[in-house]
């Protein structure tokens, strides 16, 4: 069977986020929603109503990483938001073949931070400490390479 035949692996990524090249562990949220505007005339021979499509709404992106000694950038770029001088920041997220190519990418447009999330901590667990930063954004584009 060719490479071809098989889905891509969800395990290899990179996300260009606008702060110091890290990896993260993991992103959620990249979907778009089209509304649905519901119509009915009143002088229509229908019962029923027509549906067309509305606006888009997409859903806020999540990033997880890995918490590290004196790093502070998640904390930093909400603080942007806090003071009244929100830095937006286009995103590109990146799927990767073994080869580490890009074959799947998720341009996102005019994001910034809505919700930043230290790590939970537990005394009696061995892993590692993930701090998660939510963003919202502007609109995204799907690119399949």
């Amino acid at each position: 069977m060719s490479a071809q035949a098989y889905p891509l692996s969800a395990h290899k990524f990179q996300v260009d986020w606008g702060g110091t090249k890290i990896g993260f562990t993991e992103v959620s949220g990249l979907d778009v929603e089209t509304e649905v505007i519901e119509y009915r005339h009143g002088a229509s021979p229908e019962h029923t109503k027509i549906k067309m499509p509305g606006q888009q709404k997409y859903s806020n992106i999540t990033l997880k990483r890995g918490t590290f000694v004196n790093d502070n950038e998640f904390y930093d770029w909400w603080n942007t938001v806090k003071l009244n001088t929100i830095e937006r920041r286009d995103i590109t997220i990146k799927l990767l073949n073994e080869d580490e190519d890009p074959v799947y990418t998720v341009k996102v447009r005019n994001a910034w931070p809505t919700k930043v999330q230290g790590p939970g901590l537990k005394a009696d667990s061995s892993e590692v400490a993930i701090e998660t930063i939510e963003l919202v954004h502007e609109g995204l584009s799907i690119q399949n390479d």
